[in-house]
Order: structure tokens, then C-alpha cells, then sequence
């Protein structure tokens, strides 16, 4: 698929098949050399990034970077719990401080849980949904774009919910990841003779996925529909680059760094807030 991917972005047309052998790129014979060319300096711009490995005995890209947001959101719990106890009323989403100004809690209260087990669940689940965004995506435009999904998510709560409104967890950010997983087939649309079934059903297994997920008994369903609507947005939009673009170091250095500063600027907000 990535190599299909790659010969699309260069205006070379290939048919994907699956033969007794195995998946196959066909194309015209014309072709030949120049999609050569373009597969190998792909493989050459990808050899050195470590983090991004396809799944033992699978052909599915993930990024192990995805555990260093799991080691953030455990010590934002500590922290939050522990040591600055009062971080949990200064950040939570609160419907009613949003509405008089306070808008920095849409993202604070992302990096807020309420137990151990409501952390435990969104560790493991987002473990595994953002490292296949940060494959796709790139490690930082991974999770600037999920990040920015679950803020989505929580104004959705905002605007929906009666007041008073408290929430509080990462699960809107996991639920954007999905969308951005969910939207990548976007990006397959020109490829494939049969698009749309291959769209159909790739986008319609990310639907089942969110209602497996999101729709849990205590769940907040209308932050995880927001983040998930916003996250497969945001996924169709950056689809239209190619994934070797989107995985260069210059631009996931910067929406790393405006993630740091996005974060570090709404906290510094919120416990200055009286």
C-alpha cells in the first residue's frame, strides 16, 4: 500500500493484487524503471527512522513512540495526583468555567484522569491507536492532530451537554487517533480500481472499532464522537501528503514543539487561574 502510495504522488498509475504469491504492485511496463526509482529513494528517506516497525507477522506500520505518551499521561497522573492534588480542579473540563472564559481546560483536561482503572484504560488503548497514527502520520503530526481531536471533543461536550458539565481524561485524544487511522484510506482513494469498497470497508471497520470503544456505560459518548469526528477530519485533510512528507523530521519537530508549547501555555494558564 505505501508503495502504491508513493507511485500515485508521482503520477504513476498501479493496480494493487493479491496473486498465489503474494500482494503485487502491477503497472504499465513503460513504468518500470522510474517506479523503481521512486520505491528505492523511499526506502532510502525511511531506513533510519527506528521507531516506526511493522508488527511481527503483519504488514502494519506502528511507532513505538507512542509508549513515551503513555509514560506522560502516568506521570501527568502522578503529578496531578500526588504532588499538585489541586491541578485536577484548576484543569478538568468544566462547563461552566469554559463558559466564562476559561477555554484552556479543553486541553488540560486531556492530560487529567480520574482513577488509576480510567487511566489504565486509556494508556492501553491509546498505546496502541496512536502508534498507528505516529506510523502514519508521523511521530509529532501523530499527536498534535490527536491532541487537537480531543480538544475538539471536549468543546463538543461543552456545547451539548446542561450545566453543569465536568470532565476530565485522555479518551477523546484516543478516540481522535482513531479517526486520523480511520481517515488514512483517504489517501487510497486514486490507487485502487475498486476504491470505493476499499474506502467503504476500511472506514467502516474504524466505525465499528469507535462503537466497540467509545461507547462504553460510563463513558462521556458525545467527547468521544467529537474527538472521533475531528480526528477523521483532520486525518482526510493531512492524507492529501504523501506519508514519506509527512514523516520528514523538520515538520514532526515543529508540531512537537507546538504540542510542548500548547501544553506547557494552557497548565501555566490554568493553575495562574483564580
Amino acid at each position: 500500500m505505501d508503495w502504491g502510495l508513493v507511485l500515485a504522488s508521482q503520477g504513476i498509475e498501479a493496480i494493487l493484487r493479491q496473486s498465489e504469491e503474494g500482494w503485487e504492485l502491477v503497472l504499465e511496463a513503460r513504468d518500470y524503471e522510474r517506479a523503481q526509482a521512486h520505491i528505492r529513494r523511499y526506502q532510502e528517506e525511511n531506513r533510519g527512522w527506528r521507531w516506526r516497525q511493522p508488527l511481527p507477522a503483519t504488514n502494519i506500520l506502528f511507532h513505538w513512540g507512542s509508549a513515551g505518551w503513555v509514560v506522560a499521561i502516568v506521570a501527568a497522573y502522578y503529578w496531578s495526583t500526588t504532588l499538585l492534588p489541586q491541578a485536577v480542579q484548576a484543569g478538568a473540563m468544566d462547563g461552566e468555567a469554559v463558559a466564562k472564559g476559561q477555554w484552556w481546560r479543553v486541553f488540560t483536561a486531556e492530560s487529567l484522569h480520574e482513577n488509576l482503572p480510567h487511566l489504565m484504560a486509556n494508556a492501553t488503548t491509546g498505546f496502541v491507536l496512536l502508534g498507528a497514527a505516529m506510523a502514519r502520520y508521523g511521530a509529532g503530526i501523530g499527536l498534535l492532530a490527536a491532541f487537537a481531536a480531543g480538544a475538539a471533543g471536549n468543546v463538543a461536550g461543552w456545547a451539548l451537554y446542561p450545566r453543569p458539565y465536568v470532565s476530565l481524561g485522555a479518551s477523546g485524544m484516543v478516540m481522535g487517533a482513531l479517526g486520523l487511522i480511520s481517515a488514512q484510506s483517504f489517501a487510497a482513494w486514486r490507487v485502487y480500481r475498486s476504491r470505493t469498497r476499499f474506502f467503504s470497508r476500511a472506514f467502516g471497520a474504524g466505525v465499528l472499532i469507535f462503537v466497540l470503544v467509545g461507547f462504553g456505560p460510563k463513558s462521556d459518548i458525545v467527547a468521544h464522537l467529537g474527538g472521533f469526528a475531528a480526528g477523521t477530519v483532520l486525518g482526510a485533510v493531512l492524507a492529501r501528503w504523501r506519508p514519506e512528507a509527512l514523516q520528514r523530521g523538520t515538520p514532526n519537530a515543529a508540531a512537537m514543539a507546538a504540542l510542548a508549547v500548547i501544553f506547557v501555555a494552557t497548565w501555566q494558564l490554568a493553575l495562574r487561574s483564580p
